[in-house]
């Protein structure tokens, strides 16, 4: 089994160079199969938004209307798009051994669906040849936080089950298309965080809440039941491909498929009962929400007591599509939290007031009741040109 581990940038650099003085270790500490690398999003990284046949996207709807704090674009960002190649050099002259990037459904098949752009396939294939010739382990992301702007138009994207067959034929088109030479597959970055972050808070794309759950006063969406929906939509969509790639693809690609969760572990604040039990709820709102479906077919059962009707149901069809769709599963960790048990409100509940807690980064900071982003999340998210 192989190990993929991506290092901040500085201790990458002097991992790579057989030193890591901040931690103490070189490369041979860690055993053959254990693969550093490094990642990049096809919104933050390409730029080139408008080239090539590229169509929008709804983060190229969410910046360019400011709704970034600092007004930041991914109009050029890295400029990937037309800078890839030093950009593999660079990864060369690090050692770097693996480098996952996303794919710009919107500069793939512009249109969401149907034909596919000959120029946006022409770039990937460059991208990923150029990997291969350096000997760098290929890995791709289909969705990173981003899908076109017409798909939204159309049917509020991942609100809708429609998405589900979009999806799945732009998969097919990516395993049909680069799966000769990917091997490892990752259909959705974090649905977890995903979900909250564009339906639930309005933090990310396309910017959807309700009062008082958005970070600004949002005018459209339901902040109590659009994240739900969200989720339950990107986990259908993600069995869905993976289904498709096991029955068309697998046996000659011997690729995998898997999906990435936001992860922050929890502890309980004091050794009480129900400090204890808000701990093990905690993670089953953040780790089983997405995971606990792809294990047993549904979710976990105090996500359906808390939830109730506004947590959609699986059918019996799609329980069984989706148990056991996950050839891997990636964990992206930022950080642990206390936890302190808190009552569950009777009055309208999003979803952090759905965990029916109290989190805190220290024993020593207050609780909140919300989620809290992490600061590379954030960091991330709030400034798209830092590279």
């Amino acid at each position: 089994m192989a190990f993929f581990f991506q290092l901040p940038l500085l201790l990458l650099l002097a991992a790579a160079h057989g030193a890591a003085p901040v931690l103490g270790l070189t490369r041979s500490d860690f055993p053959p199969a254990f693969v550093f690398g490094a990642a990049t999003s096809a919104y933050q990284y390409e730029g080139a938004v408008a080239e090539d046949g590229r169509s929008p996207s709804v983060w190229d709807t969410f910046t360019q209307a400011g709704k970034m704090s600092d007004k930041s674009t991914g109009d050029v960002t890295a400029d990937g798009y037309h800078k890839y190649k030093d950009d593999v050099k660079l990864m060369v002259d690090t050692n770097l051994e693996a480098y996952r990037f996303s794919i710009s459904w919107s500069r793939l098949i512009p249109n969401g669906r149907g034909a596919v752009n000959p120029k946006g396939l022409e770039y990937y294939n460059n991208l990923i040849n150029e990997l291969v010739q350096h000997g760098i382990q290929v890995h791709v992301m289909l969705s990173h936080l981003d899908f076109p702007q017409v798909l939204d138009d159309e049917y509020a994207g991942w609100l809708s089950p429609k998405i589900v067959e979009d999806f799945t034929a732009f998969a097919d088109v990516c395993f049909r298309e680069f799966g000769d030479r990917v091997s490892y597959w990752t259909t959705i970055d974090e649905p977890n965080v995903s979900a909250l972050g564009s339906y639930d808070n309005a933090l990310f794309a396309p910017g959807r809440c309700s009062n008082p759950f958005g970070i600004t006063n949002c005018t459209v969406g339901n902040s109590t039941v659009e994240p739900y929906i969200a989720a339950h939509n990107m986990i259908l969509a993600h069995a869905s491909a993976t289904r498709l790639y096991r029955e068309k693809y697998q046996a000659a690609q011997k690729g995998g498929v898997g999906i990435n969760v936001y992860s922050s572990w929890s502890y309980p604040m004091t050794n009480s009962d129900v400090d204890v039990e808000a701990a093990k709820r905690y993670l089953d709102f953040v780790f089983g929400w997405i995971l606990e479906p792809l294990v047993s077919g549904d979710y976990p059962d105090v996500m359906k007591k808390n939830v109730g009707s506004r947590l959609p149901s699986f059918t019996k069809s799609q329980s069984q599509v989706v148990k056991g769709a996950v050839d891997f599963i990636g964990i992206n960790h930022y950080y642990s939290m206390y936890v302190n048990d808190r009552p569950l409100d009777k009055g309208t509940r999003d979803y952090s007031a759905d965990m029916s807690l109290y989190q805190r980064a220290s024993k020593t900071i207050p609780g909140s009741s919300k989620v809290i982003f992490s600061t590379m999340l954030v960091r991330e998210t709030t400034s798209l040109n830092y590279f």
